[in-house]
């Protein structure tokens, strides 16, 4: 009989309260980050109350305790009442650091083997998903001090560098290095911005300043071509002139431009 289901088994009551002192440190600076990287954020009694990110949490730390002591089904049942209430799937099986803060939430979807390593940050509609049927690690691991946009998919065994950004609604499927801003379908590396923290560890909140390559690319086209075109202009100009006839020069001497295509 499973270990959940076997009524013989204890309930785990006193053995997991060795963990209660530890869980409340971490439920601690879960809700103090929020003030340093959310501006709405008014107080702590209002963002434990209110914030689904916060409640999401919460539920994971409680749900990973059971997860590891091989409380599975519990766990499941913990994390299916935890998205129930906060729109936020989060695996009990997934490993999550220090000062994890959601912004807003909805449609967050975090795998079984994901890693999220301290002070990382993520909006809403994330994905940290798996590529492969095949057991084992499938899932990204998320360095420390990353900032995911929203709607952005990180998919596969792969690895998001400290410090990196990643665009709203890329899509990325390779690993990134450290303090590299990630954008695109799929997700191509646009520029390196090692200082993104301020004092006091807040995170630089201006993730939207990111550049724009395809615009860039779009934008050296155009100034080559109106570079071409002045320049065409101007040769056909010149063969004009060549083709008027010279001062006592007859019509039967005039020379007729060359054709251009």
């Amino acid at each position: 009989m499973p270990k959940c289901l076997d009524t013989s088994a204890s309930l785990p009551t006193m053995a997991s309260l060795r963990h209660l002192p530890r869980l409340l440190e971490l439920l601690g600076e879960d809700l103090a980050c929020v003030a340093t990287r959310d501006p709405a954020a008014r107080g702590k009694i209002e963002t434990l109350l209110t914030y689904p990110g916060v409640h999401a949490l919460l539920w994971h730390r409680l749900a990973n305790v059971l997860w590891r002591r091989d409380w599975r089904f519990l766990a499941r049942l913990v994390s299916w009442f935890a998205r129930f209430l906060t729109n936020i799937d989060i695996h009990p099986g997934a490993t999550i650091g220090r000062r994890f803060f959601i912004d807003h939430g909805a449609g967050v979807v975090i795998g079984e083997t994901a890693v999220v390593r301290d002070d990382v940050t993520i909006y809403h509609g994330v994905t940290l998903g798996g590529v492969s049927w095949s057991p084992g690690k499938r899932h990204p691991t998320v360095e420390s001090g990353v900032v995911i946009g929203a709607g952005a998919k990180i998919l596969g065994p792969i690895t998001i560098g400290q410090n990196a950004r990643v665009g709203a609604n890329s899509v990325v499927i390779e690993s990134v290095t450290r303090d590299a801003t990630v954008v695109g379908i799929p997700a191509r590396t646009v520029m390196r911005d090692a200082g993104r923290y301020t004092f006091g560890g807040r995170v630089n909140l201006n993730h939207h300043l990111i550049p724009d390559p395809v615009g860039e690319a779009f934008s050296v086209l155009a100034d080559r071509i109106e570079f071409l075109e002045a320049r065409v202009s101007h040769l056909q100009q010149r063969l004009k002139e060549r083709a008027k006839p010279r001062s006592g020069e007859g019509s039967s001497h005039r020379i007729e431009p060359p054709r251009i295509i």
